[in-house]
């Protein structure tokens, strides 16, 4: 791979380090162990990030657009080689304090600090700086190597450094490249953000010059004499590196496993809930339907059935005054009722209300309806239908509008009682679903039909 090879890289901090690689490979034939300790081996970790206002400056101040002119598409390096940079050591005393307060934080395990000088780190490299934090004493011997970057404020930086192990006796040398810009303040951070192709290219390109690969190369030799010469530290790395790893992924995964788990909780919260509304919505719905009940009484000897039909099951036989729990009033003129404890039915036109709970939204909704009887017999009523005198309730009434036959029964084939004439004024009981009207008729229950009375 040559040094002014060029390409567009979009592919961020892993493409550097591979072409990093091959270029060692080519030119110094040192091949370095593959380990995953963040910034205890020799490689060049190129940060190349930048913001997009960055870019633009970039973009003008390298490749000499006008920027009234500038686009979009014209966001390449210009072919021509860039200048050799000066290669600077500890030079800017501002950089300097932000790398030693950035290895301090690493070395703590300090991620709040770590995130206040980059706040791009991403969680799982949060994780692996903490884990590392229980292993590491100190980064000693911090030198500073800078060049200048691509825009005003900025800077390539390459900071070497030993680290103190706690478990291990010897300083292991290491190197790793930041890009650092200045913000508005005059106060540096490390800009670990979003990938621009300008920057990219231009770090590629000055990471490439002579004095850069000689530091490479001193670091990469200096690094592998350490590892030559010392099998124990071998070792040490290798144990070390499989640890973390294993630290990090345990805790990834009690990670995913504790949201997993918040998430059932919060579903079954919700489920809980729901039941509970569903509950008090039912409990609602039985005691409205609790406070409409109403007793009904058999006027006439009637078959007691299992469902609304003639045809069904006969249960039982109501006889004259039996009393019964009146459940639904259905419109196909048959009533539901408790009997022995089950649902039962008889034909609407054989029972008649003899008292219901005082519910006055409810009476005034069965008027509404015309569905149910408004008033109810009294304890006097029941104790005596003939005197109607003792009849303490409001007493209803229909009018006559044209001449009918009062019959014993709700059916045209019922016993004749006598004839109503128009005009003539009923007690209403109750206004039937099957068209029919029960009065009282000369003190006894009797039956009109409802298209000839109002």
């Amino acid at each position: 791979m040559g040094r002014r090879r060029k390409s567009s890289l979009h592919g961020g901090i892993g493409d550097q380090i591979e072409d990093m690689k091959e270029w060692v490979s080519d030119h110094t034939k040192i091949v370095m162990p593959i380990v995953l300790l963040v910034c205890v081996f020799i490689t060049v970790l190129v940060a190349v990030n930048a913001n997009k206002k960055a870019a633009e400056e970039a973009e003008v101040q390298l490749a000499g657009i006008d920027p009234a002119a500038a686009s979009e598409e014209e966001n390449a390096i210009p072919e021509e080689e860039l200048p050799q940079l000066e290669l600077e050591v500890n030079a800017y005393p501002a950089v300097n304090a932000l790398m030693s307060d950035y290895y301090a934080a690493m070395a703590a395990g300090d991620i709040e600090a770590v995130e206040s000088m980059n706040a791009y780190v991403e969680d799982k490299e949060k994780i692996r700086i903490q884990e590392m934090s229980k292993y590491v004493d100190s980064y000693q011997e911090l030198d500073v190597y800078t060049k200048l970057g691509p825009v005003e404020g900025s800077y390539l930086v390459y900071v070497y450094s030993k680290v103190k192990f706690t478990e291990y006796d010897k300083l292991v040398p290491g190197m790793k490249a930041f890009y650092v810009c200045t913000d508005g303040e005059g106060k540096c951070y490390i800009n670990g953000g979003e990938a621009n192709s300008v920057v990219t290219n231009y770090i590629r390109e000055i990471s490439l010059q002579d004095d850069m690969v000689d530091l490479n190369n001193k670091a990469v030799a200096e690094y592998n004499e350490l590892l030559a010469s010392d099998e124990e530290l071998n070792a040490f790395l290798a144990d070390l590196s499989s640890r973390i790893d294993a630290s990090v992924g345990e805790i990834l995964a009690k990670a995913e496993e504790d949201a997993k788990r918040a998430e059932e909780e919060a579903r079954a919260a919700a489920e809980q809930e729901a039941a509970q509304e569903a509950g008090a919505e039912e409990a609602a719905q039985q005691q409205e339907q609790t406070a409409t009940v109403k007793t009904v009484r058999a006027t006439d000897v009637v078959n007691i059935r299992s469902s609304d039909s003639e045809t069904a099951d006969k249960l039982g036989k109501a006889q004259i005054d039996d009393e019964f729990t009146l459940l639904e009033e259905k419109g196909n003129g048959w009533s539901k009722i408790s009997f022995e404890g089950k649902d039962a039915f008889i034909k609407s036109e054989y029972l008649e209300v003899v008292s219901e709970v005082e519910l006055a939204q409810a009476d005034a909704e069965e008027a509404d309806a015309g569905e149910e009887n408004t008033g109810g017999n009294t304890d006097a009523d029941n104790a005596n239908e003939n005197n109607t005198g003792a009849n303490t309730r409001d007493v209803q009434t229909v009018t006559v509008i044209e001449n009918v036959n009062v019959r014993k029964s709700a059916s045209e084939s019922g016993k004749k009682l006598g004839l109503a004439y128009t005009g003539e004024k009923l007690e209403l009981l109750m206004k039937q679903a099957d068209g029919w009207t029960r009065v009282k008729y000369n003190g006894e229950t009797a039956y009109v039909k409802s298209d000839y009375v109002e």
